[in-house]
């Protein structure tokens, strides 16, 4: 199979254009990026991002949100917008005859975006009762209540819907200004995979968005310092089953450290063969439930492990969550578990770039998380040159002492009393 190339030009509003040839299907997916996400929010305005994501395609200055609907569907393709940490995103796929009419539909939703107020109400309301289901839900009420102890003020700990009083104080020249003063060319980055060739993307890139002028204002994106509390935090629920949350801070995409930890994300999370789900669910029948993970950051990022377990459980469990990610910086991994660990992430990563939507998704990804294109290569490297003193390093780095965010019944918080 020949090698994908994908090409990147930057248009003169500074847009980069990155373009995948792949003529496999008659398919074309593409993804519009915006820096900055839910990165840019305030405590006050959290939930912004995402009310924002969700009204984008419910009216522009030219069309309604039934006549954007119709046009997607019209035709069998697909078009929606979502917030992210790190971004803000546009996504269509269509047949390649399509593509045309499709990019420009997404320029005139990301470009003129009219935020009617009966959608906002009705969004807020929508909103507001996601918000409160959420809160009944007992890890879901244990990260979020993790996230105020891995980070403080820090946007990366405010939920991403927000909560009621956010949601409710959000106004339709809110919505503008956010759109005005983010989703802007300069910050924009299109990402084009399928059956095109690379001069026709630049060219229909440039007839919809190339005389998106710049606002003058010069972008700034400012957040706090994250204050990370190595707390013990707990909330009574009258649930048979305890939820069990531990947090290290782990570092960003950037760092050298990136690669050992995601192999350590892979040990210990990534599956039914995984350290903690071999340990405490097979071997000592602990967890319903047991997993870690590291998520990709362009800031200050976390390592997670949590367990959902019987009430009884509680103390043992968190006592092994903690044995299992801690030992690593006294036990180092076998040769077998590190290759196997760089076998299956490699692999998966891999599989992640198969589909269209998922090349665009990925080189468009990379460029607006400041990592370019050569990130493909240089991150494939990387775990290939992890070794066993690198991980055990790591380790002995960031797992030390842990916020602890535990959801369960008196009779599970109080295994936790000293």
């Amino acid at each position: 199979m020949s090698k994908r190339i994908c090409d990147r030009l930057v248009l003169s509003n500074g847009i980069v254009v990155l373009v995948t040839e792949n003529p496999t299907a008659d398919i074309i997916a593409a993804r519009c990026f915006f820096a900055g996400g839910e990165r840019v929010e305030t405590s006050a305005k959290s939930g912004l991002t995402h009310l924002a994501a969700s009204l984008m395609t419910r009216g522009t200055e030219r069309y309604s949100s039934l006549e954007i609907a119709e046009q997607v569907e019209s035709i069998g393709a697909s078009l929606g917008t979502e917030s992210s940490s790190d971004y803000f995103v546009l996504s269509l796929k269509t047949i390649s005859s399509d593509f045309h009419d499709m990019l420009l539909l997404g320029s005139d939703i990301l470009r003129s975006p009219s935020f009617p107020n009966s959608e906002l109400d009705l969004e807020r309301r929508l909103t507001i009762q996601s918000i409160r289901s959420q809160q009944e839900r007992p890890f879901t009420i244990a990260y979020d209540r993790l996230q105020k102890l891995m980070y403080g003020d820090h946007p990366y700990g405010f939920s991403s819907l927000g909560t009621e009083e956010s949601v409710s104080a959000i106004t339709r020249d809110d919505l503008i200004s956010y759109h005005q003063h983010h989703l802007r060319p300069d910050q924009m980055v299109v990402s084009i995979a399928g059956k095109i060739l690379p001069e026709q993307a630049i060219a229909l890139v440039g007839e919809a968005f190339g005389d998106w002028h710049i606002p003058n204002e010069p972008i700034s994106i400012a957040t706090p310092t994250p204050n990370f509390q190595p707390q013990l935090i707990t909330h009574e629920q009258d649930t048979q089953q305890a939820i069990v949350i531990i947090g290290y801070p782990a570092p960003s995409v950037s760092s050298p450290d990136y690669a050992a930890l995601k192999i350590i994300s892979t040990y210990l999370g990534n599956g039914l063969s995984s350290r903690l789900f071999v340990e405490l669910r097979e071997k000592r029948g602990l967890a319903y439930e047991v997993s870690a993970f590291y998520p990709t950051r362009l800031e200050d990022s976390q390592f997670i492990a949590y367990m959902g377990t019987a009430s009884q459980n509680t103390g043992t469990a968190l006592e092994g969550l903690r044995h299992e990610c801690e030992r690593l910086a006294t036990v180092a991994l076998t040769d077998k578990e590190l290759e196997i660990c760089k076998s299956k992430l490699l692999g998966q990563y891999a599989l992640g770039k198969q589909t269209n939507s998922q090349i665009a998704q990925v080189y468009g990804w990379y460029e607006v998380m400041g990592l370019g294109l050569e990130f493909d290569r240089q991150f494939v490297e990387a775990i290939e040159a992890v070794t066993q003193a690198d991980v055990q390093n790591v380790a002995q780095k960031y797992f030390a002492t842990p916020a602890i965010s535990v959801v369960g019944s008196a009779e599970a918080l109080k295994q936790l009393e000293k």
